[in-house]
């Protein structure tokens, strides 16, 4: 089933305060509540490398942080004026990784690997990378059977991977077709995670358990859940075709329905259907934006537990680079949306429901981030732009009250920040 839905949009939903991020320069978002406040901060990430060759993989080289009432709480480096581009991952994640009980930012400059305060932004620690190449992003994982993970994981931008404990003692390494973004997960429930590793599923050790067949180019995006339904963990591969394989190996189906599968998402979109949908999102005609090409076009799909198309998006307006994420707990319900942004053609972020209705309409257009900013227990919405970040909500909050000071958890898809997201749907 074909849907168009190009001259529809849903419900706007509250504009609770904007932050002026002019002063980071256009960089990359992450959040996490790096001072212990109980509201979640804003840390722009500025990296050089994408500039000319996506093929080169970024280093940071500015990091600013603000709250969100728009006070800057630091910043280290000197923003640019033209940076590296979003071509590629940047190597920047927001984790506890010492166990203090407060967050830091883990960060590759200067061909170090950085450990930061998150409150202050200073070096607490400092490692050699295992290879000059060895940043193209950030994998934190539980390798060693530990209550909590601790591991590193770094790679280069398709073929090459590390594997460090908490000191940076090197684990393990492997070469393979690694995709972009590797997923750590305990599949087996034997206490240590497995990393898909773009078609190859690797055990704690660095040993391939088992590789996906006849797929070709790389994965572009991984998801993990119980798609359908037997009370087991599955595992979702977009690339050149979207697919599911169970957790020893064996492919489940295969939809061949798309030209490239560039992101996909599982959710419980449609509450009536059995098992998880798989939302995805299809290059239909693919631009480059290194040329100055800008006339692709992309549109968004729909799977069954079983690998049925549900519906798939005839697309009217230009835009190909759009990226597709679960959403859930907008509004505290009890309901995931797909969330779509970087549309291009006009099309402003905008949150779809199992049938492609749009539900919520932000009023900017940008890259967008969501988390449980004030730690009400929902997900709240930031569309950034290059000089402006606006904080969108379900719920009216004030600003101007006192948090909590209740630190609010890092969740694992925070830590596990990339321009290819994936995920885990949770049993």
């Amino acid at each position: 089933m074909e849907t168009n839905n190009d001259n529809h949009k849903g419900l706007s939903p509250y504009l609770i305060g904007t932050i002026d991020i002019s002063a980071a320069g256009h960089g990359k978002g992450l959040l996490g509540d790096i001072d212990g406040d109980g509201r979640m901060e804003l840390v722009i990430i500025q990296a050089n490398g994408d500039i000319d060759d996506r093929y080169v993989p970024h280093q940071v080289t500015c990091i600013t942080a603000y709250r969100m009432d728009g006070t800057m709480i630091w910043q280290i480096g000197k923003p640019v004026d033209n940076p590296g581009g979003f071509g590629s991952d940047f190597p920047a994640q927001i984790y506890d990784i010492d166990g203090d009980g407060n967050l830091e930012i883990l960060c590759v400059m200067d061909k170090k690997f950085h450990i930061l305060e998150g409150s202050t932004g200073q070096i607490k620690e400092s490692y050699d990378l295992p290879s000059d190449e060895a940043h193209d992003c950030i994998i934190i994982a539980n390798l060693s059977g530990k209550d909590r993970p601790e591991d590193i994981i770094l790679k280069d931008r398709y073929f090459n991977m590390w594997a460090m404990d908490r000191h940076f003692n090197l684990l393990w390494t492997h070469k393979g077709n690694l995709g972009h973004y590797p997923w750590a997960c305990d599949i087996n429930g034997d206490g240590f995670d497995e990393v898909m590793a773009g078609y190859d599923l690797l055990d704690h050790k660095g040993n391939i358990l088992w590789s996906c067949k006849n797929l070709e180019e790389h994965a572009d995006c991984l998801w993990i859940g119980d798609v359908n339904g037997d009370g087991k963990l599955e595992i979702t591969v977009g690339g050149s075709v979207t697919c599911l394989y169970d957790a020893m190996g064996n492919e489940l189906w295969r939809y061949e329905g798309s030209i490239e599968a560039q992101h996909i998402a599982l959710g419980k979109f449609l509450k009536d259907e059995p098992g998880l949908q798989i939302a995805g999102l299809d290059r239909i005609q693919r631009g480059d934006g290194y040329k100055g090409q800008w006339d692709g076009k992309d549109g968004m799909f729909l799977l069954d537990c079983n690998g049925n198309e549900i519906w798939k998006e005839d697309r009217q307006t230009k835009g190909w680079l759009t990226i597709v994420e679960t959403i859930s707990g907008w509004n505290g319900e009890d309901q995931d949306y797909i969330l779509a942004y970087r549309r291009g053609g006009g099309v402003n972020p905008t949150l779809y429901n199992g049938k492609m209705e749009p539900v919520v309409t932000f009023g900017e257009d940008g890259y967008v981030l969501h988390g449980d900013l004030f730690g009400r227990g929902i997900e709240d919405v930031i569309v950034y732009t290059a000089d402006k970040a606006f904080i969108y909500s379900a719920t009216p909050y004030d600003l101007t009250e006192e948090p909590s000071y209740k630190a609010i958890p890092q969740p694992k898809r925070l830590y596990s920040s990339t321009l290819y997201p994936g995920g885990e749907y949770p049993l």
